[in-house]
């Protein structure tokens, strides 16, 4: 059955009324007792208004089936969402739940999850933290980034908002997620292009790719990179400059005319700076059915977002209700994000770290604040190809790591 996005609203609602009844429920269906060793790292990157943060959790010497870490936020933070477990916060008490795929951790090992939220005038590290119920020594280091030098007010989108009034306050409710219906199926069965670059020799990317700058060429650069990767030895790392013409991407020359209209995409991204304010793109797929214009998947007002370069269309509406229903790119570590572009239906769906996000999701239901700029005319894409890399269209610079892509006509998954 799929749920349209007219009955989003009440299914939301009644999320929200499930998390605060289970938020007063103990769960302890792990030890009750926390484990010698146990410990809660939480490394936060903040700038004016807002954050994420990392959170690392380690049961020490007994093996979890199950787990429920809580802190306390001393200042005024407030959640907004998480990744990789369910998040919410009750006055100054936040609770994470495992997800349905990271409740066991074995001895000795470790798990991670990521918040995002709001600050005001005061953010003083977290305190008590506490695993199945059992305090543990949890950390709290100082940001692990300076604050994006970018200004904090959101930048207009470049082309018209949408008619009707937008709201004035950004909602601080966690953007509605939810999980895949069924697990995707592990590695890259049955992709057309699966690709971990262990077969670049050189320090250039070759072979099945090739370094491209769209229009013109600046200081933009990607090599091949053995430093930093996810998996095996090999990565392409992107360093992107600030402005136009220091765009710079690698593309697949591999033939990807058997995909059909039905495109999953899979790829892991680490970067180092926090989306900014102004418009970038990271990833960019040529549309045949739009006089070949790009398809972009990039960030705005500090969020993932989508953009139409023929109408310059943007997924969710960089309203501050549509932007709240987007998530930002975490930093300082890898992420997981997958697509879902269905030509045939006009539909586009898109996951982090396995999540679904409700902003990055137009279903052929136009909505204000998440598709209905997106829907403002007959959308039937034709992808052709598949670019990563880095183009700004302001002076924000990143580098960025590419690595394990993946392109099918089913879902690859993490």
């Amino acid at each position: 059955m799929r749920i349209t996005r007219a009955r989003l609203a009440p299914i939301v609602a009644a999320a929200a009324t499930l998390a605060a009844a289970v938020a007063v429920t103990p769960l302890l269906t792990a030890p009750a007792a926390a484990a010698t060793g146990c410990r809660v790292d939480y490394q936060p990157n903040q700038w004016p208004g807002g954050f994420t943060a990392t959170v690392r959790v380690a049961p020490g010497d007994t093996a979890l089936s199950a787990w429920t870490v809580t802190w306390t936020f001393p200042g005024d933070q407030r959640i907004t969402g998480g990744w990789n477990a369910v998040v919410s916060q009750s006055g100054a008490t936040v609770t994470a739940r495992n997800a349905a795929w990271n409740g066991q951790v074995p001895a000795g090992g470790s798990t991670e999850f990521g918040i995002q939220g709001t600050v005001g005038a005061t953010a003083p590290a977290p305190t008590g933290f506490a695993l199945n119920g059992v305090p543990c020594n949890g950390a709290a280091p100082s940001p692990t980034s300076d604050p994006p030098t970018t200004s904090s007010t959101p930048v207009p989108p470049s082309s018209p908002p949408p008619t009707s009034a937008s709201p004035t306050v950004t909602p601080t409710s966690p953007p509605p997620t939810s999980a895949p219906p069924t697990a995707p199926p592990a590695g890259c069965a049955g992709a057309v292009l699966c690709d971990g670059f262990e077969g670049q020799a050189g320090p250039a990317p070759a072979g099945d790719w090739s370094v491209v700058h769209p229009d013109c060429a600046g200081t933009g650069a990607a090599v091949v990179d053995t430093a930093t990767t996810h998996s095996g030895a090999r990565a392409i790392r992107v360093d992107g400059g600030g402005g136009y013409c220091n765009h710079v991407f690698v593309r697949a020359d591999r033939d990807l005319s058997t995909v059909g209209p039905v495109r999953y995409g899979r790829f892991w991204v680490r970067h180092r700076s926090a989306l900014p304010a102004d418009h970038v793109t990271l990833l960019a797929m040529a549309d045949a059915a739009d006089g070949g214009r790009d398809l972009r998947m990039g960030g705005q007002n500090a969020a993932v977002q989508w953009n139409r370069a023929s109408d310059d269309a943007t997924l969710p509406e960089q309203s501050p209700a549509g932007v709240a229903l987007s998530v930002p790119l975490p930093t300082g570590r890898w992420a997981c994000v997958e697509f879902l572009v269905d030509g045939d239906r006009g539909e586009l769906r898109t996951w982090l770290d396995g999540v679904a996000v409700a902003g990055l999701t137009a279903d052929g239901v136009p909505t204000h604040d998440i598709d209905g700029q997106w829907y403002n005319r007959t959308w039937r894409p034709r992808l052709t190809d598949l670019k990563l890399g880095w183009e700004s269209y302001g002076g924000a610079t990143d580098t960025l790591w590419f690595d394990d892509v993946a392109l099918g006509a089913t879902r690859i998954g993490c």
